[in-house]
């Protein structure tokens, strides 16, 4: 069993290089949008590659907090993977549809359009691109009952999500809170069954090495880590929907297009860096961070953006996200739940499948774009 590590305390932290990497690029936000043309499309994109970059570091940082914290109360390390990392890696989704909500009464443009690409961008992007790449590193096993427990649940998840947005445009207080409270009943059903989930993971042989390496902070560095990593995530959150909201202005490309594809990449990297750092040592861990996120993000992250205000898509873009963005996110959920049911194994051929169809998605975009299909 691996010693315990030494705890580091608040001095330590701000010599963190987590810490410095988040606070540079804060500063750097600040400083070059202060002395840039925020009229010119190259200083925007300059902005824009900036705001995804502290949106991924403040993330990274929340985590690295929220799990000190948690090891620190003694929480098992299961329910914290399951929860504390899941949601944190759903933080940039959750930011960008909730800044998203909050701008609609101010906005002139179709911001409700960009929070619902975002949504679904996301799903769509960690569920071929992302999952692709980490099957292509290494060929991912997946146990039985984690399939049709929470493999299922999420393709339930955005079918649910889909089917409400089909059948109104627009998604109320109402429904946002009910997808609040699956999500909550989804968390809380975990917490209680942890024990058999552990149980079975360990069964499958996928259960997370020991001996993982960690920084162990003291409680007050873990919640200034906590504090910070949120307030840094919202400043970029914000900025990233202001700035995508503009680049889609001045290339007149939709909000749903850029929501679905420059912010749906950049809000999952986290997820990325953490399947990819974790596929070697756990294979559970790599497939569970990418599916626990696309449950969060259809519920949560979406929920809570329409409890702070209603989310309706707009004519413009109704066409694109009923009739591609939507299909297309389900049926890549589909193909990736019947890779992982062939002998439960994802392997590298699959992955490369997977984001070939990602590919053919961008394609359909660029010809929507043009008006040979989905002509509005």
């Amino acid at each position: 069993m691996a010693e315990p590590e030494q705890v580091q305390g608040l001095p330590k932290l701000f010599s963190y290089n987590a810490f410095l990497l988040t606070a540079s690029l804060f500063l750097g936000l600040l400083f070059l949008e202060s002395i840039l043309d925020k009229n010119a499309l190259t200083a925007i994109s300059i902005l824009l590659v900036l705001a995804i970059g502290l949106l991924v570091a403040s993330a990274d940082f929340f985590i690295a907090g929220a799990r000190s914290l948690a090891k620190r109360a003694g929480v098992a390390e299961v329910v914290i993977g399951l929860t504390v990392v899941s949601i944190g890696t759903s933080l940039p989704e959750i930011l960008v549809t909730a800044s998203a909500a909050y701008d609609i009464p101010t906005s002139s443009g179709d911001v409700a359009d960009l929070a619902v690409g975002s949504i679904f961008g996301s799903v769509l992007v960690q569920i071929t691109l992302i999952l692709g790449i980490v099957a292509l590193t290494r060929p991912i096993r997946v146990g039985p009952e984690w399939l049709r427990r929470d493999g299922m649940l999420m393709l339930g998840a955005n079918v649910l999500l889909g089917v409400l947005i089909w059948t109104g445009t627009k998604l109320g207080r109402v429904e946002g809170g009910f997808l609040v409270l699956a999500y909550v009943w989804y968390v809380v059903w975990l917490v209680r069954h942890r024990k058999e989930i552990q149980e079975d993971a360990r069964e499958q042989g996928l259960e997370p090495q020991a001996g993982e390496t960690m920084s162990l902070w003291s409680t007050g560095a873990s919640v200034v880590m906590v504090v910070l990593g949120l307030g840094f995530a919202l400043f970029a959150a914000h900025h990233l929907v202001d700035l995508a909201v503009q680049v889609a202005q001045k290339l007149s490309v939709s909000e749903a297009v850029i929501g679905t594809t420059i912010s749906g990449i950049g809000t999952s990297l986290p997820e990325l860096t953490i399947a990819l750092l974790s596929v070697k040592k756990s294979e559970g861990v790599a497939i569970g961070t990418l599916v626990g996120s696309n449950i969060t993000d259809p519920t949560l992250s979406i929920g809570i953006a329409a409890l702070i205000h209603p989310l309706e898509v707009s004519s413009a873009g109704w066409t694109i996200t009923s009739g591609l963005i939507i299909p297309a996110t389900i049926v890549s959920i589909g193909v990736a739940l019947l890779f992982m049911r062939t002998n439960y194994r994802f392997r590298r051929r699959e992955g490369a499948m997977l984001i070939s169809l990602y590919l053919v998605f961008l394609v359909l975009l660029a010809l929507q774009r043009n008006g040979t299909i989905l002509a509005t």
